[in-house]
């Protein structure tokens, strides 16, 4: 039998899954909106893999690039957006660090603050972490099949994880989950992972072996 709270966490849940269920249709390609957050938006420029969103509640006067620790072609950029008061990110993947940059070999990471990935078996991946101004413990993995990056930011799911498909047009590509604060309060933010097979990973290489 639950106990009271554990009812309360489960229908919570039940109620916020629902909702975003809605909201993108019955077997629709829209992904989830995420309140205060405009993306994340994915596609490939060149031998580039880009990710870019906007952060309407975060505020910056200048922007900065950063290059990816371990990552030699790849950085992310952060700036003020134009078209709001908010914050626009860009992350530029290289397609050279995904296919020879060696970032399997790193120690494998779970979640900032520990907690198991979502959908992935061991729990963990091997992957990078990094702080940047405003965003703390931004974390990169890289598996056999899976790209995936934590992207911190409130998503207004506290003590829960919601997982949920993730199109780029009308094809599925991976997932998108929302981490909700850890037992100490911290922690909540984005993850984004893209499997790297099939037919996604048929055109990755098409356009790798193109520019490279």
């Amino acid at each position: 039998m639950l106990t009271n709270w554990k009812k309360v966490l489960v229908t919570s849940v039940s109620i916020f899954t629902l909702g975003f269920a809605t909201s993108c249709g019955n077997n629709s390609a829209k992904n989830i909106s995420i309140p205060g957050v405009n993306g994340p938006n994915v596609s490939l420029l060149q031998d580039n893999l880009m990710i870019s969103m906007v952060f309407e509640n975060i505020q910056l006067d200048g922007g900065l690039r950063y290059n990816i620790p371990k990552y030699n072609y790849s950085f992310v950029e952060i700036s003020p957006d134009l078209e709001s008061n908010g914050t626009a990110m860009n992350i530029s993947i290289s397609l050279k660090d995904l296919v020879n940059g060696g970032l399997d070999q790193l120690d494998p990471q779970k979640l900032p603050g520990g907690r198991n990935l979502p959908g992935v078996s061991t729990g963990s991946l091997p992957a990078v972490a990094f702080t940047i101004e405003k965003f703390k413990n931004m974390s990169f993995y890289v598996g056999k099949d899976v790209f995936g990056i934590f992207v911190p930011s409130a998503v207004g799911v506290d003590g829960a994880i919601a997982s949920f498909r993730y199109y780029m047009g009308t094809k599925s590509v991976g997932t998108i989950s929302l981490v909700g604060n850890d037992d100490n309060g911290e922690n909540a933010g984005i993850l984004l992972m893209i499997n790297l097979t099939g037919a996604t990973k048929n055109k990755m290489m098409k356009v790798y072996n193109k520019y490279n």
